[in-house]
Protein backbone atom coordinates (compact mmCIF):
# COMPACT_ATOMS: atom_id res chain seq x y z
CA UNK A 1 0.00 0.00 0.00
CA UNK A 2 1.13 3.61 -0.42
CA UNK A 3 0.82 5.83 2.20
CA UNK A 4 1.34 9.91 1.12
CA UNK A 5 2.35 10.59 4.81
CA UNK A 6 4.91 8.51 6.30
CA UNK A 7 5.50 8.85 9.83
CA UNK A 8 8.57 6.79 11.09
CA UNK A 9 9.72 5.77 14.48
CA UNK A 10 13.50 5.61 15.37
CA UNK A 11 15.70 4.70 18.21
CA UNK A 12 15.34 2.74 21.95
CA UNK A 13 13.28 1.52 24.27
CA UNK A 14 11.95 4.29 25.02
CA UNK A 15 9.97 4.88 21.38
CA UNK A 16 10.04 0.85 20.87
CA UNK A 17 7.26 1.34 23.72
CA UNK A 18 8.49 -0.54 26.70
CA UNK A 19 6.53 -0.57 30.07
CA UNK A 20 3.16 -0.20 28.35
CA UNK A 21 2.73 -3.99 27.63
CA UNK A 22 0.12 -5.37 25.23
CA UNK A 23 1.03 -9.03 24.42
CA UNK A 24 -0.90 -8.98 21.23
CA UNK A 25 1.46 -6.85 19.24
CA UNK A 26 4.77 -7.00 18.23
CA UNK A 27 7.25 -7.60 20.92
CA UNK A 28 4.44 -7.40 23.67
CA UNK A 29 4.65 -3.77 23.86
CA UNK A 30 2.63 -0.70 22.44
CA UNK A 31 4.33 2.62 23.49
CA UNK A 32 3.61 6.64 22.63
CA UNK A 33 4.68 6.35 19.24
CA UNK A 34 1.95 3.28 18.56
CA UNK A 35 -0.73 5.83 20.36
CA UNK A 36 0.38 8.75 18.43
CA UNK A 37 0.19 6.47 14.54
CA UNK A 38 -3.29 5.47 15.64
CA UNK A 39 -4.50 9.18 16.05
CA UNK A 40 -2.26 9.79 12.54
CA UNK A 41 -3.91 6.71 10.98
CA UNK A 42 -6.97 7.97 11.41
CA UNK A 43 -6.94 10.09 9.01
CA UNK A 44 -6.46 9.10 5.10
CA UNK A 45 -3.26 8.33 3.74
CA UNK A 46 -1.16 7.95 6.73
CA UNK A 47 1.38 4.58 7.33
CA UNK A 48 3.48 4.17 10.15
CA UNK A 49 6.45 2.19 10.75
CA UNK A 50 9.03 1.93 13.93
CA UNK A 51 12.47 0.37 13.73
CA UNK A 52 13.12 1.03 17.76
CA UNK A 53 14.48 -1.18 19.62
CA UNK A 54 15.38 -2.05 23.50
CA UNK A 55 18.96 -1.29 24.35
CA UNK A 56 20.63 0.00 21.45
CA UNK A 57 23.30 2.73 21.97
CA UNK A 58 23.81 5.33 19.72
CA UNK A 59 26.34 3.70 17.59
CA UNK A 60 23.94 0.97 17.05
CA UNK A 61 21.00 3.09 16.37
CA UNK A 62 22.94 4.76 13.52
CA UNK A 63 24.60 1.56 12.03
CA UNK A 64 21.19 -0.59 12.02
CA UNK A 65 18.65 2.07 11.70
CA UNK A 66 19.63 4.69 9.22
CA UNK A 67 20.03 3.04 5.91
CA UNK A 68 16.67 1.72 6.11
CA UNK A 69 15.01 4.61 7.57
CA UNK A 70 16.22 6.56 4.00
CA UNK A 71 14.97 3.56 2.34
CA UNK A 72 11.62 4.02 3.85
CA UNK A 73 11.08 8.09 2.86
CA UNK A 74 9.85 9.35 6.05
CA UNK A 75 7.67 12.63 5.68
CA UNK A 76 7.68 12.22 9.34
CA UNK A 77 10.54 10.78 11.71
CA UNK A 78 10.86 10.63 15.27
CA UNK A 79 14.31 10.18 16.79
CA UNK A 80 15.02 9.07 20.22
CA UNK A 81 18.56 7.78 21.51
CA UNK A 82 21.80 8.07 23.71
CA UNK A 83 19.88 7.44 26.96
CA UNK A 84 21.60 3.89 27.15
CA UNK A 85 24.91 5.27 26.44
CA UNK A 86 24.37 8.27 29.19
CA UNK A 87 23.48 5.35 31.80
CA UNK A 88 27.03 3.56 31.13
CA UNK A 89 30.08 4.42 33.79
CA UNK A 90 31.71 6.13 30.62
CA UNK A 91 30.90 8.43 28.23
CA UNK A 92 32.49 11.43 25.49
CA UNK A 93 29.32 13.03 25.19
CA UNK A 94 30.74 15.09 22.60
CA UNK A 95 31.66 12.15 20.64
CA UNK A 96 28.32 10.79 21.22
CA UNK A 97 26.62 13.27 19.70
CA UNK A 98 28.90 13.11 16.20
CA UNK A 99 26.85 9.86 15.40
CA UNK A 100 23.68 11.81 16.65
CA UNK A 101 23.99 14.59 14.29
CA UNK A 102 24.86 12.81 11.52
CA UNK A 103 22.29 10.37 11.82
CA UNK A 104 19.63 13.61 12.26
CA UNK A 105 20.88 15.74 9.54
CA UNK A 106 20.38 12.51 7.16
CA UNK A 107 17.20 12.53 8.08
CA UNK A 108 16.45 16.20 7.70
CA UNK A 109 18.16 16.17 4.19
CA UNK A 110 15.08 13.78 3.14
CA UNK A 111 12.80 17.11 3.74
CA UNK A 112 11.00 14.97 6.45
CA UNK A 113 9.49 16.92 9.43
CA UNK A 114 12.07 16.03 12.15
CA UNK A 115 11.18 15.56 15.32
CA UNK A 116 13.97 14.85 18.53
CA UNK A 117 13.46 14.70 22.30
CA UNK A 118 15.91 15.86 24.79
CA UNK A 119 16.42 13.62 27.63
CA UNK A 120 14.52 13.00 30.66
CA UNK A 121 15.38 14.94 34.12
CA UNK A 122 16.68 12.44 36.77
CA UNK A 123 17.03 14.62 39.63
CA UNK A 124 14.38 12.85 41.45
CA UNK A 125 15.52 9.38 40.13
CA UNK A 126 17.55 8.20 43.27
CA UNK A 127 20.39 5.68 41.48
CA UNK A 128 20.36 7.31 38.21
CA UNK A 129 20.55 11.13 39.51
CA UNK A 130 24.05 10.94 38.69
CA UNK A 131 23.67 11.13 35.27
CA UNK A 132 22.12 14.30 35.11
CA UNK A 133 24.79 16.46 34.73
CA UNK A 134 25.50 14.48 31.58
CA UNK A 135 22.09 14.61 30.30
CA UNK A 136 22.24 18.52 30.63
CA UNK A 137 24.87 18.60 28.25
CA UNK A 138 23.48 16.03 25.76
CA UNK A 139 19.95 18.21 26.16
CA UNK A 140 22.15 21.46 24.63
CA UNK A 141 23.48 19.28 22.27
CA UNK A 142 20.67 17.88 20.75
CA UNK A 143 18.77 21.54 20.71
CA UNK A 144 21.64 22.95 19.12
CA UNK A 145 21.29 20.37 16.11
CA UNK A 146 17.69 20.34 16.15
CA UNK A 147 18.54 24.14 15.16
CA UNK A 148 21.02 23.19 12.39
CA UNK A 149 19.04 20.65 10.93
CA UNK A 150 15.35 22.59 11.50
CA UNK A 151 13.56 19.86 13.52
CA UNK A 152 11.51 20.50 16.01
CA UNK A 153 12.30 19.34 19.94
CA UNK A 154 9.86 17.50 21.86
CA UNK A 155 11.35 18.87 25.30
CA UNK A 156 10.72 15.96 27.83
CA UNK A 157 13.33 17.41 30.50
CA UNK A 158 10.83 20.77 31.18
CA UNK A 159 7.93 18.05 30.93
CA UNK A 160 7.46 18.18 34.71
CA UNK A 161 4.54 16.07 34.95
CA UNK A 162 6.93 12.82 34.28
CA UNK A 163 8.32 13.66 38.00
CA UNK A 164 5.12 11.55 38.95
CA UNK A 165 6.38 7.86 39.76
CA UNK A 166 3.06 6.64 38.85
CA UNK A 167 3.78 7.67 35.17
CA UNK A 168 6.67 4.53 35.62
CA UNK A 169 7.08 1.27 35.22
CA UNK A 170 8.48 -1.32 37.98
CA UNK A 171 11.44 -0.97 36.41
CA UNK A 172 12.05 2.74 37.22
CA UNK A 173 13.65 2.88 33.74
CA UNK A 174 10.52 3.06 31.30
CA UNK A 175 7.22 4.80 31.23
CA UNK A 176 4.22 2.63 32.25
CA UNK A 177 0.87 2.41 30.06
CA UNK A 178 -0.28 6.21 31.63
CA UNK A 179 3.14 7.47 31.09
CA UNK A 180 3.04 6.50 27.18
CA UNK A 181 -0.06 7.78 27.07
CA UNK A 182 0.56 11.12 28.28
CA UNK A 183 4.05 11.27 26.05
CA UNK A 184 1.55 10.43 22.80
CA UNK A 185 -0.37 13.75 23.96
CA UNK A 186 2.49 15.96 24.08
CA UNK A 187 4.13 14.63 21.39
CA UNK A 188 0.93 15.41 18.83
CA UNK A 189 0.38 18.91 20.69
CA UNK A 190 4.03 19.58 19.47
CA UNK A 191 3.00 18.31 16.47
CA UNK A 192 0.36 20.39 16.29
CA UNK A 193 -2.01 18.06 15.36
CA UNK A 194 -5.38 17.69 17.22
CA UNK A 195 -5.37 15.11 19.87
CA UNK A 196 -8.23 12.82 20.73
CA UNK A 197 -6.19 10.83 23.07
CA UNK A 198 -7.27 10.99 26.70
CA UNK A 199 -4.85 10.61 29.48
CA UNK A 200 -5.99 8.05 32.08
CA UNK A 201 -6.51 9.79 35.38
CA UNK A 202 -3.74 8.71 38.10
CA UNK A 203 -4.40 6.18 41.26
CA UNK A 204 -4.37 7.34 44.51
CA UNK A 205 -0.58 8.23 45.80
CA UNK A 206 0.44 5.26 48.16
CA UNK A 207 1.45 6.33 51.43
CA UNK A 208 4.65 4.11 52.10
CA UNK A 209 6.46 3.44 55.16
CA UNK A 210 10.14 3.66 55.46
CA UNK A 211 10.30 0.24 55.80
CA UNK A 212 8.45 -0.95 53.06
CA UNK A 213 10.06 1.37 50.76
CA UNK A 214 13.60 -0.06 52.01
CA UNK A 215 12.15 -3.80 50.80
CA UNK A 216 10.43 -2.33 47.23
CA UNK A 217 13.72 -1.17 46.81
CA UNK A 218 15.51 -4.57 47.61
CA UNK A 219 12.90 -6.56 45.22
CA UNK A 220 13.06 -4.00 42.48
CA UNK A 221 17.00 -4.31 42.74
CA UNK A 222 16.98 -7.90 42.78
CA UNK A 223 13.75 -8.03 39.91
CA UNK A 224 15.29 -5.16 37.37
CA UNK A 225 19.11 -3.78 38.58
CA UNK A 226 21.06 -6.74 38.99
CA UNK A 227 19.76 -8.68 35.44
CA UNK A 228 20.53 -4.54 34.18
CA UNK A 229 23.87 -4.50 35.61
CA UNK A 230 24.85 -7.95 34.46
CA UNK A 231 24.03 -7.17 30.76
CA UNK A 232 26.29 -4.16 31.06
CA UNK A 233 28.81 -6.39 31.85
CA UNK A 234 28.48 -8.90 30.04
CA UNK A 235 28.29 -6.60 26.72
CA UNK A 236 24.60 -8.32 26.16
CA UNK A 237 21.16 -6.68 25.81
CA UNK A 238 17.61 -7.39 25.86
CA UNK A 239 17.33 -6.28 22.65
CA UNK A 240 19.70 -8.79 21.39
CA UNK A 241 17.04 -11.25 20.25
CA UNK A 242 14.44 -8.96 18.61
CA UNK A 243 13.62 -7.24 15.69
CA UNK A 244 11.96 -3.45 14.61
CA UNK A 245 8.24 -3.85 15.92
CA UNK A 246 6.89 -2.60 12.08
CA UNK A 247 9.90 -2.45 9.35
CA UNK A 248 7.34 -1.55 7.19
CA UNK A 249 5.02 0.64 6.72
CA UNK A 250 0.90 0.05 8.10
CA UNK A 251 -2.00 1.76 8.66
CA UNK A 252 -2.70 1.26 12.26
CA UNK A 253 -5.72 1.04 13.88
CA UNK A 254 -6.39 2.39 17.35
CA UNK A 255 -6.65 -0.32 20.03
CA UNK A 256 -10.16 -1.15 21.36
CA UNK A 257 -8.65 -0.35 25.00
CA UNK A 258 -7.04 3.17 25.05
Amino acid sequence: MEFSNRFLALGDSFTEGMGDVDVARPNQVRGWADRVAEQLCADPGWGYANLAIRGKKTGQVVSQQLSPALELKPTLATLYMGANDILRPRIDIDTLMVGYRKMALALADTGATLLLFTGFDTGGSGIFSSTRGRTAIYNEAVREIADEAGATVADYWRWREFQDWRYWSSDRLHMNSAGHTLMASKVLEVLEHQTRIKVPELPAEAQVSRSQKLREDAAWAKEHLMPWVKRRLTGTSSGDDLSARFPHYVSLEAAQNP
